[in-house]
């Protein structure tokens, strides 16, 4: 393909920079070992041999996500046990982005899927052991569904409680057209139409 080309000429195949670049540069962040890529159905990911963790960069995981065949390949992939002892720990590590080695924020998948990702907003997720089958069967079972069906009804809680409370505002503290809201006020305000008024009658 010629460089900057969009499409190959031949059969049409959209062109893609791979997310993952050198392996052989990106270390687990976990285990601190160099990671291998390996693929899963058609998606190039970084996987490390030592913990079985694995890496994947933003529009691969979109991609995973959206496409029932990439499921089916996470769903098919079966985990060997790991080369050497895991330990388990309840205790929360922040880990380092493998490519910028920003340390990377831990969220919950979908905000209810209880699997706790550690996430690189420019640059991709880490999966702990399983994880991504776990977070497969989530979206395969109507997680991802349900979750934007469970925010969509909290912000229209939300615009329902702000119009409650813009209505018992306007009701509390009626603003009319040239009243004054303060008791001294509107009775100067009288005093002053009545003096006017005998100024006009006179």
């Amino acid at each position: 393909m010629f460089l900057g080309s969009k499409h190959c000429q031949r059969c049409g195949a959209e062109a893609a920079v791979p997310e993952i670049g050198d392996a052989r540069d990106r270390k687990c962040p976990r285990c601190q070992t160099a990671m291998s890529a390996v693929t899963i159905g058609a998606t190039l990911v970084l996987e490390c041999e030592r913990c079985l963790g694995l890496w994947l960069g933003v529009s691969s995981f979109e991609k995973i996500c959206a496409d029932r065949e990439q499921q089916s390949a996470v769903l098919g992939l079966a985990s060997p046990a790991p080369n050497h002892p895991v330990q388990e720990t309840n205790k929360v590590k922040y880990v380092q982005c493998p490519q910028c080695s920003q340390l990377m924020n831990r969220i919950n998948f979908a905000r209810c899927s209880g699997v706790i990702v550690d996430v690189c907003k420019g640059h991709g997720t880490w999966f702990d052991r399983d994880e991504l089958s776990r977070i497969v069967e989530f979206i395969r079972q109507g997680g991802l569904e349900a979750s934007r069906n469970k925010e969509k009804a909290a912000l229209e809680e939300e615009r329902r409680h702000l119009r409650q409370e813009q209505l018992t505002a306007s009701i509390h503290h009626p603003v009319g057209f040239g009243v004054p809201d303060d008791d001294d006020d509107r009775l100067s305000g009288i005093a002053s139409a009545r003096g006017l008024l005998k100024f006009l009658l006179d």
